[in-house]
């Protein structure tokens, strides 16, 4: 009789734990599964689903009020503009991630083999990216990757910058307007005048419009080194 009380509490506290551990995967699988919830490297930001770093001090911040790191932009479309330069974001289906800039044409990217263009890349716009479960958990971009390229892509962004200058307003010359004719008088006693020889009016000729500079005094943008977004 002991023997079955004594089987019955036994069995009763393995179930007791087998309950306890299943709760306890749960809950932390839960706990992972928070897109840019504590512990998480990045969060997807609209409009094409791209990762945003949270594991960058300079590009997440921690929020005083959640405790949590913070992108510093909400977004990623062509007319959002940086606090800080260069942004970084990332398909995870690629190998490396682009640098963001800021330009007066709207925002660019740094890409290692096709240099600085303006965002986004032309097959993000086929709609949002899909991406893997455990995206929020990914590795973060490797130290030596940025320190090998966030200072080439500077120096590229620097050199494409004047490209991406908004010309300025076209300058339209007067339009012509031909004189009017004067009436001419005669005096009261005729006398017929004498024919004067035809003087022919000048071809009116359009000036040409000033071609548009670039100021040679341009604002050289502050960006960060690699040891700032790591």
């Amino acid at each position: 009789m002991n023997s079955k009380k004594h089987d019955r509490s036994l069995g009763m506290a393995l179930l007791f734990f087998i309950f306890f551990g299943l709760s306890l995967i749960l809950s932390s699988s839960a706990v992972q599964a928070i897109p840019g919830g504590s512990g998480a490297n990045w969060q997807a930001l609209p409009p094409y689903n791209t990762l945003w770093p949270l594991w960058s001090p300079a590009l997440s911040p921690i929020n005083a009020t959640t405790g949590l790191p913070t992108p510093i932009v909400s977004n990623l479309y062509k007319s959002t503009v940086l606090p800080v330069q260069p942004g970084l974001t990332w398909d995870p289906a690629r190998l490396y991630p682009w640098l963001l800039y800021n330009t007066p044409s709207g925002m660019a990217y740094y890409d290692p083999l096709y240099g600085v263009n303006l965002w986004p890349p032309s097959y993000l716009t086929l709609g949002p990216i899909a991406l893997p479960s455990n995206y929020a958990n990914l590795a973060p971009t490797s130290s030596l990757w940025l320190s090998t390229y966030v200072p080439l892509a500077n120096a590229a962004y620097l050199k494409a910058l004047p490209k991406y200058a908004l010309p300025p307003a076209p300058i339209f010359p007067t339009a012509f307007v031909p004189p009017i004719p004067t009436v001419p008088t005669f005096p009261t006693t005729f006398v017929p005048p004498v024919p004067t020889v035809p003087v022919v009016p000048t071809t009116f000729i359009a000036p040409v419009p000033p071609v548009p500079t670039v100021p040679t005094t341009a604002t050289i943008p502050t960006l960060l080194p690699p040891s700032a977004i790591i």
